[in-house]
């Protein structure tokens, strides 16, 4: 009878212990994004992100069952400690499929963000502005899932991690290095092929167009500059060429513009990055859709003659 007290004081006392420890609060994000891996990895994952897990919430979930991957919802910053074990296993977030188009320009996107997820426009752009490394083409141009619970501080941070993490692996495997101010004029450079050319095919040849130019000190004289932020769908007109004075004024600025003119994809990265090798200095837009290049101003009048004709 001694012997089954005892058990009975030790199994009572071992739940007492389990409750106390299962109210201890957890406190952390009300979002948390996990990756794929065991119950021992998904623990050691948590302690990482600085939350107060160990050995017991090991075994916990061994009886509770697998913690999902991705991104989880939580609900709150400060949960007990069995809801938190729960939500690991059950609050997987939902997510919002958003798209950001090549060639289009942030401030435009950020309003189309703001009207599909009920966010706040402006807050956004302040997001945007405050976290961004690059004043234009920061997100690069792609689809994201979004997870809803995020706001406007998270969205943004969402997406620049992705995209300067592609930006980063890309800069090095260029150059050894993670330059700023260098990669900023490689996206501006990619920003005008992802607005002049008029495919992915043509994206190389309109680069080596741009940066032939540039070598000769010659002005890019391209419409495709001047639909920066608000004017990004705006035809460019002679009065508007007359008007502007800002860098994205190609006609009248020598050089590229200060930063980039729009969200850019890989493919017109890639092109910056690897130009086509050509002697053409001119090209326009033909009767299919498609530009035709010339070497010189003779070649390039021959093809504005073609076209009015």
């Amino acid at each position: 009878m001694r012997i089954i007290g005892w058990i009975a004081n030790i199994v009572l006392f071992s739940l007492i212990g389990l409750l106390f420890y299962l109210s201890i609060p957890v406190e952390g994000k009300k979002n948390i994004h996990l990756k794929p891996d065991s119950i021992s990895g998904i623990i050691a994952q948590l302690s990482q992100k600085g939350y107060d897990v160990g050995i017991i919430d090991k075994y916990l979930m061994v009886l509770i069952g697998q913690p999902q991957h991705g991104w989880i919802y939580l609900g709150k910053r400060r949960i007990n400690r069995l809801d938190f074990l729960l939500r690991l296993t059950s609050a997987r977030s939902s997510f919002h499929k958003v798209t950001l188009v090549p060639g289009e320009t942030t401030v435009i996107f950020l309003r189309q963000l703001a009207k599909k997820l009920d966010l706040n426009e402006t807050k956004l752009m302040q997001e945007y502005q405050k976290q961004s490394l690059f004043k234009e083409a920061g997100i690069l141009a792609e689809s994201y899932h979004i997870p809803s619970t995020l706001r406007e501080k998270g969205v943004i941070r969402y997406l620049l991690k992705y995209s300067t993490k592609v930006y980063k692996k890309l800069s090095i495997e260029q150059s050894d290095l993670w330059d700023i101010a260098g990669w900023n004029r490689l996206l501006t450079v990619a920003s005008i092929i992802q607005k002049e050319a008029a495919n992915r095919a043509e994206m190389p040849v309109v680069a080596s167009v741009i940066y032939n130019r540039l070598r000769k000190n010659m002005r890019l004289q391209m419409d495709g500059t001047l639909n920066y932020g608000e004017y990004s769908h705006i035809r460019v007109t002679p009065k508007r060429i007359k008007g502007d004075k800002t860098t994205f004024n190609t006609y009248k600025h020598r050089g590229l513009p200060d930063y980039p003119v729009c969200a850019v994809s890989m493919a017109a990265i890639r092109a910056a990055i690897n130009p086509k090798k050509t002697d053409y200095l001119y090209f326009m837009k033909g009767k299919n859709g498609t530009h035709d290049f010339s070497k010189d101003y003779k070649s390039h009048l021959k093809h504005v003659k073609k076209k009015r004709k």
